[in-house]
């Protein structure tokens, strides 16, 4: 009788490591496309900064060339001193 009670017990935990095993599968295939994921968001992030750092500079040209431009105008007297 022990030796049924064996059997039903290691039937039902076959099932058990196969769903085991799937689950473990599934967890580690999420965690590389986390991953992935994260690694992606760096790179966009880093592009970002990129862009504000060029946005900087083209704003300093422009804050420049305004200076500029109103330099000439006061010495040619285009505009009211």
């Amino acid at each position: 009788m022990t030796e049924n009670i064996e059997k039903l017990i290691l039937e039902q935990l076959r099932p058990i490591r196969g769903d085991t095993a799937n689950i473990k599968a599934e967890v580690n295939e999420v965690k590389m496309r986390l991953t992935s994921l994260e690694e992606r968001l760096t790179l966009v992030e880093k592009g970002i900064a990129n862009v504000h750092g060029d946005l900087a500079i083209v704003q300093l040209r422009l804050d420049r060339q305004g200076d500029r431009i109103e330099r000439i105008e006061k010495r040619l007297e285009l505009t009211a001193a």
